[in-house]
């Protein structure tokens, strides 16, 4: 799998593990879905992405309904998709995606994270050619399922490369390409876990465990605010 794979699934499993915080960062996103495209998740595949997301960490249903009513109501609040890009310690690389109703708050504290790392802010498109953005896909192998089958009857719909751990699979494919790939694993009855949009690094880079420990700290008060959706890094 290679250590690059191995440190994203942990940071992520991590993140997740944070349920006090991570809820309210799922309806955030069911909530900004169904506001751009409509509550009806089958005419609107943002939506129907984000509700996946959020079944897959055990979010109740009504706190999925509440999300999608909240986009209809009179009160919603309008929230902007924003990145800021930055350098940590030790030069690490860091790639934020935000949804925020106020990006004065959200940029003046995503900057002080980076100030009191001894990083800052770059330029906004500074990192965007750092990393590739995918489109994956999880699941779990089904006994019957031939992967070397499945590979190649997925090529036409932009798939790249499929990877296994334990029984669960990772499906990797350029990012435009998300519908198609979504659409081809429903027409397999291929039930996705999990599926998003990551940020992978084109050039990823090894950090000592003393250095990860400084770089680990940016990262989980960066993924702590509530404005914060994702966080990507060139760790290799």
């Amino acid at each position: 799998m290679g250590r690059a794979f191995e440190y994203r699934r942990a940071a992520k499993e991590k993140r997740w593990a944070k349920m006090s915080k991570i809820f309210p960062k799922l309806a955030r996103a069911i909530t900004i879905a169904a506001k751009e495209g409509g509550p009806d998740p089958s005419m609107n595949a943002k939506l129907r992405l984000a509700i996946q997301n959020a079944k897959a960490q055990n979010m109740p249903k009504n706190n999925i309904a509440s999300a999608i009513e909240r986009a209809a109501g009179k009160d919603a609040q309008n929230f902007t998709e924003v990145n800021y890009e930055g350098k940590g310690p030790h030069g690490v690389l860091v790639f934020v995606e935000c949804a925020t109703d106020n990006t004065t708050r959200t940029v003046a504290n995503v900057k002080s994270y980076f100030n009191k790392s001894g990083g800052g802010l770059v330029p906004t498109g500074s990192l965007e050619f750092m990393f590739n953005r995918k489109a994956v896909f999880e699941f779990e192998k089904p006994e019957a399922l031939d992967l070397e089958e499945l590979e190649l009857e997925m090529i036409d719909a932009g798939l790249e490369e499929l990877q296994v751990d334990d029984n669960t699979v990772y499906a990797y494919g350029d990012y435009t390409n998300f519908g198609n790939l979504s659409k081809a694993f429903e027409e397999r009855n291929i039930e996705i876990t999990k599926a998003n949009l990551q940020r992978i690094p084109t050039s990823p880079v090894e950090f000592s465990d003393e250095q990860m420990v400084d770089v680990e700290k940016l990262i989980d008060k960066i993924e702590d605010d509530e404005d914060v959706q994702e966080v990507y890094t060139n760790i290799g």
